[in-house]
């Protein structure tokens, strides 16, 4: 019998579902954060960068580990590595546009972001090795190791 996974879990295998839900959120992020700073709680000016980073660090995880029940590899790599790059760059765009502040002014976000960038494309390429080991020992046969009988003297 086979088993059914979750409607929620299913979408979210979809690397552009992920990162249309990831983006939606920060954006949720930089509205509150502007409706806070605007009832007068201090929030610092690059707040959007910061939540632009921690989005981008948290499809990179969630990404990497649902390739893990990807039947289609490649296609899913392709997929993946397009919608980090539109997250990234609309992230961003979204960051610039609730703080006023470009990616060289906001400090080292310039800097994180291409660390992300390289965290990401590390920690997919980990888990695809890891899957790749996995699928090769479920393919190999096992054969028990022959017991030897002990010599009576």
């Amino acid at each position: 019998m086979e088993k059914k996974s979750h409607p929620i879990f299913v979408k979210l295998q979809n690397p552009v579902y992920q990162a249309v839900l990831l983006l939606g959120a920060a954006l949720i992020f930089n509205i509150g954060a502007m409706i806070f700073r605007s009832a007068g709680m201090e929030i610092e000016q690059r707040f959007p960068w910061t939540t632009a980073a921690a989005f981008l660090l948290f499809f990179s995880v969630m990404n990497a580990l649902m390739s893990i029940f990807t039947k289609n590899m490649d296609s899913y790599w392709t997929r993946s590595i397009l919608c980090f790059v539109s997250l990234a760059v609309a992230s961003g765009l979204l960051a610039q546009l609730f703080s006023g502040l470009g990616m060289n002014e906001a400090g080292s976000y310039k800097w994180i972001y291409i660390v992300l960038t390289i965290g990401y494309l590390v920690f997919l390429l980990i888990l695809t090795a890891m899957r790749k080991i996995v699928d090769f020992a479920q393919r190999e046969e096992w054969n028990q190791p022959k017991l030897r009988q002990k010599r009576k003297r």
